[in-house]
Parts: structure tokens; C-alpha cells; sequence
């Protein structure tokens, strides 16, 4: 055995008679990196949209609230009861908010990359990254304002009727779902040709009064049925209505073309920002 003790890791160098430097190993990758992007995206957002007005949040319920009760109110002046049940408020409650959610979705995505493009030049922030926070934050606002304001509805009605969860979720995320379509594709589409924004305001402004917000689809003539079936925001509405009128029978209401819709739009803009997200940062 020998007596001479083993030499230390850090040995003298023989060039320098100095110990050398420890050879620096490379830097871990970040875990849950995007998520944490994400999730100040959302914290950026919330600040400047709610955080700077009196009231942030309460104008988020106080807004579609005010649009059910002047629809309730200016109907009820005309008309006796409204085309289902004897509340007019849940009547239009019922179609509105579905409609609120896929509009404001789809508005926001739109907008995502020019509201973000400042962070978007840092190489840890992506385009995906400013669409998933605002598909994220303006869903989970849009479902718990329609919680809210449909919670408070049907208690002050005394609705007593049994309702059925399952149409009301699948239509809320069938509009989720077309509004992230839609807004991905026009965030494409405007970041390439800027006017694309106006034309789509213009092209979508009867999609309010063509959506079944203040009619049922049954109670049309055939041939603007066989026009309007093909506007998936019908089919959402509809389905939604199942949810809270057990009486009420959709069969119109077709779940696979709303979401072949919402997919093929999803997937095309995806494409698009994929191959020219870089062009549109650009300009």
C-alpha cells in the first residue's frame, strides 16, 4: 500500500504552477420555459387591459350584461314573450354569450402578434407563445362571465327547470374553438395584408343578426335556413339552447362540421404564421 497520499482533483499546472480553472459545464435548459413566457403574457395583458380602467375586471361582466338587458328590454316592447320559454333575458343571454365569446376570441388572437411584436424580437418569446396567452386569458374570462351572468339570470327568473351541462359546455368550447380558428388565420392574413382587418369588419358585421341571436333556426323559411346552416355561430347558439330549454329539438345542429370549420381555419393559419411570422415581424 502506498504512503504518499493521492494527488488532490485540482492539480498544479505545469505550465503556470497555478491550479487550473474547472472546466464550465453548460447551463441546464430552462424547464417549463414557453410556460413561463406564457404566463407573463397573460399578466402583461391583464395589466394593460383591466388594470389601467376604474372598475378593471367589472367591465368585463358589466359589458355583456348591459347588451342582454337593452336586447330583453327593446323586445319585450314589441313582443309578448320571447320565441322560446317566458324570459327574455335567458332567451337572448343564452345566444349572445355564446356569440361574445367567439367574437371577443376572435378579435383578440387576431391582434396577438401586433400587441406582442415589441417581445416578440426576444429569442425566448415566440408568435405561438402571444397566441396561446390570449386564447388562454380571453377564454377563461369569456366562460366565467357567461358562468356569472347566466348563475345570476336563472336566479332571478327561478328557473326550475332541469338544465343539461353537457350541450352548454360543448357549445362554449365549440366557440372557443372557432374563435382561436378564425383569429389564428386572420392574425396570418392581416399581418401579410394590413386591410384584411377592415374587410373582415365589414364582411362579418351581419354575423350579429345571422347567428340566431334573436330567432330560432326552425322558425325560418327554408331557403334562408339553407343559407345560414352553414355559419357554424347557428349551430353554437343552438346547441347551447338545448342546454337550458328541455323542450327545445336542434337536429340541425351539427357538432363535426363546427369543428371541421374551426380545425381547417386553425390549421391553415398555423401554417401561414409558421412560413411568414417572420415577414410580418418585419414590417
Amino acid at each position: 500500500m502506498s504512503l504518499h497520499p493521492s494527488a488532490p482533483d485540482t492539480a498544479l499546472s505545469p505550465e503556470t504552477g497555478s491550479e487550473p480553472r474547472p472546466a464550465l459545464s453548460p447551463a441546464p435548459p430552462r424547464r417549463f420555459a414557453s410556460l413561463r413566457v406564457i404566463l407573463a403574457l397573460i399578466l402583461r395583458e391583464m395589466s394593460t387591459r383591466y388594470g389601467r380602467t376604474p372598475g378593471g375586471y367589472v367591465w368585463g361582466v358589466l359589458e355583456p350584461l348591459a347588451a342582454i338587458l337593452f336586447l330583453s328590454i327593446g323586445f319585450s316592447l314589441v313582443m309578448r314573450s320571447p320565441a322560446l320559454g317566458t324570459s327574455f333575458l335567458l332567451f337572448y343571454a343564452t345566444g349572445y354569450l355564446p356569440f361574445s365569446l367567439y367574437q371577443t376570441l376572435s378579435a383578440m388572437i387576431g391582434a396577438s402578434i401586433r400587441f406582442s411584436k415589441p417581445l416578440l424580437r426576444y429569442p425566448a418569446v415566440t408568435w405561438l407563445d402571444a397566441v396561446l396567452a390570449r386564447f388562454l386569458l380571453n377564454s377563461l374570462t369569456g366562460v366565467l362571465v357567461a358562468v356569472i351572468l347566466l348563475t345570476g339570470i336563472l336566479a332571478m327568473i327561478e328557473h326550475r327547470t332541469q338544465l343539461d351541462l353537457p350541450p352548454m359546455v360543448l357549445a362554449m368550447v365549440l366557440a372557443m374553438g372557432l374563435g382561436l380558428g378564425v383569429g389564428v388565420i386572420n392574425c396570418a392574413i392581416s399581418g401579410l395584408y394590413p386591410i384584411w382587418e377592415m374587410i373582415w369588419s365589414i364582411l362579418t358585421r351581419p354575423l350579429f343578426l345571422a347567428s340566431g341571436i334573436f330567432f330560432l333556426y326552425g322558425s325560418l323559411p327554408p331557403l334562408a335556413q339553407n343559407l345560414l346552416w352553414y355559419n357554424p355561430l347557428i349551430h353554437i347558439v343552438g346547441l347551447m339552447r338545448t342546454g337550458f330549454y328541455p323542450t327545445y329539438d336542434a337536429p340541425y345542429v351539427n357538432v363535426a362540421y363546427v369543428l371541421g370549420v374551426s380545425l381547417g381555419l386553425l390549421a391553415m393559419g398555423l401554417l401561414l404564421l409558421g412560413r411568414y411570422h417572420r415577414e410580418i415581424l418585419n414590417r
